[in-house]
């Protein structure tokens, strides 16, 4: 039944939720951003229950595998172990949870009772994670190799100006 909530998929949305909590609400940023990761993870997960392979496994390869490793190492490169001196919750923290919570609930009830939600979808194309990979690997094999080489030369400047600024502290 395509409405039914099982426990799988419960545990992963659980994960995902606690996840990107402590992500916002940790005070140390290295913490947060395995918090972060742990949301990522989550969501991976999420969209594997969903059979949704190409996007959990991309997910988990640029999310996951670059993005939060890329900022774990920025962290430890660029600063120290101090943690932050102010608090972390402050007076309008409250009253931009409760404007946040109203603005879903007003999106919630918007797409639920939209008349596009009540008609019957057409059947999606059969499509592969095999299909799309051969299809990076062929007609947009330039492309990602262009994006593989900016990443890494931004990586590498990110690294050259974090060593540059430890040398000009010392």
């Amino acid at each position: 039944m395509p409405g039914e909530v099982t426990l799988p998929f419960f545990i992963l949305g659980v994960l995902t939720i606690v996840g990107a909590a402590a992500a916002l609400t940790l005070r140390n940023l290295v913490h947060c951003v395995l918090a972060l990761i742990l949301a990522f993870l989550g969501l991976s997960g999420l969209y594997l229950q969903l059979d949704a392979q190409f996007i959990g496994f991309a997910q988990i390869l640029v999310y996951i595998g670059a993005v939060a490793i890329l900022i774990v190492f920025a962290i430890l490169l660029t600063r120290g172990a101090e943690s932050p001196s102010q608090p972390i919750a402050s007076p309008s923290w409250a009253i931009s949870s409760v404007v946040s919570v109203a603005v879903f609930g007003v999106l919630a009830w918007t797409i639920r009772s939209s008349v596009a939600t009540r008609h019957p979808t057409r059947p999606q194309p059969e499509l592969t994670v095999r299909q799309i990979g051969n299809a990076l690997m062929s007609r947009f094999a330039l492309p990602l190799e262009v994006i593989g080489l900016l990443l890494t030369a931004a990586l590498v400047g990110a690294v050259t100006i974090a060593m540059q600024d430890k040398r000009e502290m010392k």
